[in-house]
């Protein structure tokens, strides 16, 4: 598959196609102003209700069927199952932080507990801060921190930098990216645990509350359901799976995608959250399977618009991208996976490149 607009592994400083300087307030406004016509930012309870108990059906059918085939080795099958009903609450949890499923800041923050806490054992508010400020300032190297140097690196400049065991995860990161998603339902969990020290009073004890609560569950059903064999290899397939899951999800929106440069042209909203970000093409199952984030330019845009309304918004986006000669980035779901890799297979080159013998004459 090919994309529909080219995207090379840019770094800070690089100035992409389309952004050259605008009144930025008004390339925005005509485009809100469309879409709020049509009614599109109008939250949908009832499809989220829906969704919500369909989801805890979902879970429940597991644990039932758990309870009833755990002696089995049978069982395994359902460990996938309920990695991807895993996945679909961390998106109802995702969707709640942005204040998709009701106007009330309380309902939506009750919800993002149960299915991102007590559900998923990660913290909610860990999340929602790290996420906003993702979204403030998107593939922002100083300012987002989905970009800020960890496990992966995202610019040359980072990658120079890394040495012994961090060199060696900078110059292979391309292949190590899917089999250390297999890891992300672990570090979810852990970076949420930590981020109770940064939390007072009654939210500490709220979301601490719920974490515990979700790992005494979590241990009770699998010991009271399985044989301890079984548990251990069907949470370790569960959490796997799962963390896969989120990562094919959220690995196509922005890697090699545009970076804006710190100290350069600051870009409007628009351009800020277009040109950094990267849609899916696809039909109903890539909807579901990716929980919506394939439109990710007009979920960037519009954080708070209901999931289903995003694909009714993309024309209008697109549109409005093309007049003012925007690039609106859209490609397949495979084609999304290689140029992520090969952004990050760019990134490590260098690295690769000062370990190379050195011919002897």
């Amino acid at each position: 598959m090919s994309s529909a607009v080219d995207t090379v592994a840019p770094q800070p400083g690089s100035t992409p196609a389309g952004a050259l300087p605008r009144s930025s307030g008004s390339e925005f406004t005509p485009l809100l102003r469309a879409v709020k016509e049509r009614g599109l930012l109008k939250r949908r309870t009832g499809w989220y209700a829906r969704t919500i108990v369909t989801n805890a059906l979902g879970l429940a059918a597991v644990v039932t069927g758990m309870a009833l085939v755990g002696g089995s080795w049978w069982v395994l099958v359902l460990a996938p199952v309920l990695a991807v009903l895993s996945a679909r609450t961390a998106f109802i949890g995702h969707d709640a932080g942005h204040a998709q499923i009701s106007e009330h800041r309380a309902v939506n923050r009750r919800i993002g507990l149960i299915h991102g806490n007590l559900l998923l054992g990660m913290s909610y508010s860990w999340w929602n801060d790290k996420h906003n400020r993702h979204h403030a300032n998107p593939n922002h190297i100083d300012k987002d921190p989905d970009v800020a140097a960890d496990i992966l690196v995202l610019t040359s400049e980072q990658a120079a930098t890394r040495t012994g065991l961090r060199g060696w995860l900078t110059r292979h990161q391309a292949w190590l990216f899917f089999p250390l998603t297999l890891l992300e339902g672990i570090a979810l969990k852990v970076s949420g645990l930590r981020y109770l020290r940064r939390q007072t009073g009654r939210e500490r004890l709220v979301e601490g509350a719920l974490l515990v609560a979700h790992a005494a569950g979590y241990v009770t059903l699998l010991l009271a359901t399985l044989p301890l064999t079984h548990a251990l290899v069907f949470a370790a397939i569960h959490q796997a799976l799962f963390g896969l899951h989120l990562g094919m999800a959220f690995a196509p929106n922005h890697k090699g995608m545009e970076m804006p440069d710190p100290d350069g042209e600051k870009w409007g909203h628009l351009r800020r959250q277009v040109l950094t970000s990267r849609n899916v093409r696809g039909g109903v199952l890539t909807d579901w399977f990716l929980g919506g984030l394939n439109y990710q330019i007009e979920h960037h845009l519009f954080p708070g618009m209901p999931r289903p309304h995003l694909r009714l918004a993309q024309p209008l986006v697109r549109a409005h991208c093309r007049d003012l000669g925007i690039p609106y980035a859209e490609t397949g779901l495979i084609d999304s996976y290689r140029q992520g890799l090969r952004h990050l297979h760019t990134v490590g080159e260098p690295l690769r490149a000062d370990r190379t013998p050195t011919p002897r004459s």
